[in-house]
């Protein structure tokens, strides 16, 4: 049943997007001129160079890293208590879980582009604007897998705390939470790995680090340390990613 429909699924795809490029007047003229000058930028951007700044461009890589490092932080401090609400083997009030959790698509659901934009001008340029931008929409991801740890977790261990004589607290501390906590750090780590791109284009707005760097350089039609500078966060991002999943590995088997 499902091969004799293949056909109609292929169908319906190629026509959504034959209207997506309509849609966006990406015509074959259009894309050609498009590739041609995107093959013009590639050859100013070669050979990479940092245009003498190789340690201000340093430092402003270290202030992305640490834009994402804090952000990180300041929204799992913010998630993991609120998690405990959303969760539905710790609350059992139905009203107050859907309240939460709508809580958390709220502020999930903007963006740390747009709320970058909102605290340059609220806050003023630079990375506070960016460690806020990060932790908002953080605080509503991390929050929402944190209730979802705790709800996968096995209840034998929670009833068997309760059996001993322990209190709900005692439960969740040492039934609930112990389960829950390799799978959150496996989150926090990947959260952290995301923000530090994220965070990258948040300069680019104003809110400080390489996105601030590369932004201008993009301005100022300088490609060459343009393209220094996205090589440098490619490696960035690599050794986090590669650290990252060695110590996720390393929870998951603990």
């Amino acid at each position: 049943m499902m091969l004799s429909r293949t056909p109609l699924f292929f169908a319906a795809g190629f026509l959504l997007l034959v209207l997506g490029l309509w849609r966006v007047d990406a015509t074959p003229e259009r894309i050609l001129d498009g590739l041609g000058k995107l093959g013009w930028l590639v050859g100013l951007m070669w050979p990479p160079s940092p245009g003498g700044a190789l340690g201000d461009l340093l430092d402003a890589l270290a202030e992305t890293v640490a834009m994402a490092f804090l952000g990180t932080l300041l929204a799992a401090t913010v998630a993991l208590p609120l998690s405990f609400f959303g969760a539905g083997n710790v609350v059992a009030s139905t009203l107050l879980r859907f309240t939460v959790r709508r809580s958390y698509d709220a502020l999930r659901g903007v963006d740390s582009l747009v709320w970058a934009l909102i605290f340059v001008s609220a806050v003023g340029m630079g990375p506070f604007a960016g460690i806020l931008a990060l932790a908002v929409p953080d605080i509503g991801l991390l929050a929402k897998v944190f209730s979802e740890a705790l709800e996968s977790a096995d209840r034998r261990q929670v009833e068997g705390v309760r059996a001993a004589g322990g209190s709900r607290l005692q439960a969740i501390r040492f039934g609930l939470i112990p389960q829950a906590a390799p799978v959150m750090l496996s989150q926090l780590l990947y959260t952290f790995e995301s923000n530090t791109r994220s965070a990258t284009i948040l300069g680019v707005v104003g809110a400080g680090g390489i996105g601030l760097a590369l932004g201008d350089r993009i301005r100022l039609n300088n490609w060459d340390e343009a393209a220094f500078i996205v090589l440098l966060i490619l490696v960035t991002v690599a050794a986090i990613d590669w650290a990252s999943r060695r110590i996720r590995l390393k929870l998951i088997r603990a």
